[in-house]
């Protein structure tokens, strides 16, 4: 009888072990094992050819730029070199005597520690829904129909269409109801499927926008003022991609039949300067433009909602990561928007206001300048059809963790940019900041 009782506590034991980790060892089918992410510092147009040359020879998944062409002397690259060939790849970076750095060891058990950490907190929080844990798509999309449940004189959940592959595109409108006209921010995340920390915020916004509503004078005037437009993951097929088959997936899924590639990226496939610099045609690539402008069905429901209230909407934000910047028009060449000294006044306090926070410096500046030339991006097509305040944030962290950023920095990240887009926000009520004050603050602060 005791060994049976014994047999049974060993089993209960390790039924909780195998509750807490997931199954770690089988996720992604162990694809990342011994797969490694590199940071690489090319300090001679010498070393960004070279770079250039072994990528086309090894099968690298370019992290940051996301773009070969995008590779510039003195600036990181951060690569992710699959476990056949990083040792030869490390090799080859030796001989060419270019400076390397291994960010991380050991993909697979990044990816399993996260997993782990993720299903341990879940377990403390059934009774609520968690904000600082990733959630799956299906996950995310019952939160959004429990907010609409719960929040009526608030929320507002719509469809705008489908994905490629027929899931719903789901919408919420932010803000007190009212009978009265107002203006709106639109607010878009998981554009880039492997790009987590997105979907987490547009959570994390509407969650804060309404749990402070009462006490936060400054979010009640948001509320009462504007409705918000919350997309919480546009790419839903890839998004949903990246949490069963391949985490770092970044396109939509989409399929072109004489093609063995699949996906389209949905910043490329926008009706600006489409498939110009910073962008590929070709299907394999992951910044590949797609065969015509719009072709993501994604991209054609976005772009449809907010060219039928173009009146209204006055503020476009797009949530990124990673690189710490807060970017504005235009990416895809180097020139002065017209209404710069608005734009820039409002990225520079938004700056200021996530820096208030924990001290987390941002970049900030047009997207061509501070981050690198794209075309068809979405944030240069919202301000070419007259959203007057467009913007992109690349979020936490500059690459340690890169897209795995752990679920523990959620919170901050989350609590730092909400107070940036609530900033952005407030410059829509304000009369812009002359040029001269703007370069003044500059001096005091640089981010």
């Amino acid at each position: 009888m005791g060994s049976r009782l014994l047999v049974i506590a060993v089993a209960a034991a390790l039924q909780v072990a195998f509750l807490v980790t997931g199954v770690t060892g089988y996720l992604y089918n162990n694809r990342y094992a011994g797969n490694q992410v590199i940071r690489v510092t090319p300090n001679k147009l010498n070393d960004t050819e070279t770079l250039k040359n072994l990528f086309d020879k090894f099968q690298v998944d370019l992290w940051h730029p996301n773009s070969p062409s995008s590779i510039r002397e003195g600036a990181a690259v951060d690569l992710h070199v699959p476990r056949n060939a990083s040792k030869i790849f490390r090799s080859h970076l030796h001989q060419a005597k270019i400076h390397y750095k291994v960010l991380i060891a050991n993909l697979q058990k990044e990816i399993e520690k996260q997993a782990g950490y993720r299903s341990s907190r879940k377990r403390r929080s059934d009774s609520s829904y968690d904000y600082e844990v990733y959630h799956s798509l299906e996950e995310i999309q019952s939160w959004m129909h429990e907010m609409n449940k719960t929040h009526p004189s608030f929320i507002r959940l719509f469809s705008i269409g489908q994905s490629f592959e027929r899931r719903p595109l789901y919408v919420l409108q932010l803000g007190k109801k009212s009978q009265h006209y107002k203006k709106a921010v639109w607010i878009d995340c998981g554009v880039h499927a492997r790009e987590w920390i997105g979907p987490a915020f547009c959570q994390w916004f509407v969650k804060e926008a309404l749990h402070s509503y009462n006490t936060d004078p400054v979010t009640r005037r948001l509320l009462n003022q504007f409705y918000f437009y919350i997309m919480p993951v546009l790419n839903v097929d890839g998004y949903h991609f990246s949490w069963t088959t391949d985490r770092f997936w970044r396109k939509t899924r989409s399929k072109i039949s004489r093609y063995q590639c699949r996906g389209v990226d949905a910043n490329r496939n926008w009706k600006v300067k489409w498939c110009e610099e910073g962008a590929s045609s070709h299907p394999c690539s992951e910044t590949y433009c797609g065969p015509f402008p719009e072709s993501e069905p994604e991209v054609k429901a976005v772009a449809n909602f907010l060219r039928k209230h173009k009146k209204r909407v006055k503020a476009y934000i797009s949530i990124h990561a990673y690189a710490q910047m807060l970017l504005y028009p235009y990416s895809y060449k180097y020139a002065t928007i017209p209404n710069f000294d608005c734009v820039e006044s409002a990225a520079h306090n938004a700056v200021l206001a996530l820096y208030s926070a924990y001290g987390v410096r941002y970049q900030y500046g047009p997207a061509s300048t501070t981050l690198y030339l794209s075309s068809g991006s979405s944030m240069d097509w919202a301000y070419r059809n007259g959203i007057p305040y467009a913007f992109a944030f690349e979020l936490r962290d500059t690459g340690y963790f890169g897209f795995l950023l752990p679920e523990f920095l959620i919170n901050p990240t989350c609590t730092e940019t909400m107070r940036a887009v609530k900033t952005l926000a407030l410059n829509l009520l304000k009369k812009c900041s002359s040029r001269q004050s703007i370069t003044q603050n500059k001096i005091n602060f640089q981010p």
